[in-house]
């Protein structure tokens, strides 16, 4: 059971703090679709806020589309995008409700026991040829504020994938899909619910992205010395501000945490000097380096320098390769 840590003297509200930590654990798959949330008494137990704070944050939860509540049963974190179902409604459906879904299952398990969308194709010509007709054009969609998380998609998309990724702004996405017939778009789970919204009355599929969990630098974080400094450099304002909430449940005022992105040089060569760590996605980490080596005379002992391995999950990029018939 992940363990919520709950800072009471913290200027960031409970509430607030809480429903980060279990967006973000809906956004790493640590909570995958489907996963029962615990009870608000056991939550309680765990983090010792009232059970009326946290009924708040699954409502909030709910209303923004992460979780759904089943009467007499539950909370639990909700399928979105592809697992959910997202191109146009075909009317044989209202006879069969279930038919889709049972052909997408189909389709799933064939392509996770290797066979390839082109043997599949006599099976299922209908979905097969809408899922290649998506896929020959591939849209990164995220939020104008927080552009840099579309840019490290694309970047590690393009690597992983080898074709061309489009990065288009979520508030211009509508537009965009106006102009195609077909598109495969996908986001990080921070803003499916918002893109789904977009792209329901299209005729493009949504696929969500798991985040990597970033268990490997949060538990050299919790080794650190009382009184560090962290930086955190990210290209995405987002992840930032989400790792600055997590290490804050994590070690609350244990730690100093700086975070900047990296086109800002000021706040970077601040970080540079006064932080005994600084934790970097892939694309930022050649400016840092830099940065460092700028600043090698200013400074009594160079921070350690930690390249973030990537932002997407793995096992999500092999998923996207096989939905995209890549792998």
């Amino acid at each position: 059971m992940i363990q919520f840590r709950i800072q009471p003297d913290s200027e960031i509200p409970a509430s607030t703090q809480l429903f980060n930590q279990i967006r973000f654990a809906i956004a790493s798959r640590q909570y995958p679709p489907g996963y029962k949330l615990p009870s608000t008494r056991a939550l309680a137990m765990q983090t010792g806020l009232h059970r009326n704070t946290i009924s708040k944050v699954y409502r909030q939860l709910e209303e923004d589309g992460f979780v759904e509540s089943l009467a007499g049963s539950g909370i639990y974190v909700r399928a979105q995008g592809h697992e959910g179902g997202s191109k146009l409604q075909s009317p044989i459906l209202k006879q069969h409700p279930e038919a889709d879904k049972i052909v997408q299952q189909a389709l799933d398990e064939l392509l996770s026991q290797g066979c390839s969308l082109s043997e599949a194709r006599e099976l299922f010509l209908a979905e097969i040829d809408w899922r290649l007709r998506c896929s020959a054009q591939v849209l990164v969609a995220v939020p104008a504020y927080d552009i840099g998380a579309g840019e490290l998609m694309v970047y590690e998309l393009e690597k992983d994938l080898r074709i061309p990724i489009q990065l288009i702004p979520m508030e211009e996405l509508s537009s965009v899909l106006d102009k195609t017939s077909s598109a495969t778009v996908v986001t990080s789970r921070y803003f499916i619910s918002e893109v789904e919204s977009i792209a329901a009355p299209k005729a493009v599929r949504v696929i969500p992205l798991d985040i990597y969990d970033y268990s490997k630098e949060l538990n050299l974080l919790k080794t650190l010395p009382k009184e560090n400094c962290v930086g955190i450099v990210s290209l995405s304002s987002g992840i930032a501000r989400a790792a600055e909430v997590i290490l804050h449940g994590l070690r609350g005022d244990e730690l100093l945490v700086m975070t900047t992105q990296p086109k800002d040089a000021y706040k970077l060569q601040a970080i540079v000097k006064r932080a005994e760590v600084i934790i970097s996605d892939q694309p930022s980490f050649a400016l840092v380096q830099a940065a460092v080596q700028a600043a090698v005379e200013d400074i009594i002992r160079p921070p350690k320098l930690i390249k973030v391995d990537n932002y997407i999950g793995a096992k999500s990029i092999n998923l996207l390769k096989r939905e995209l018939g890549l792998g």
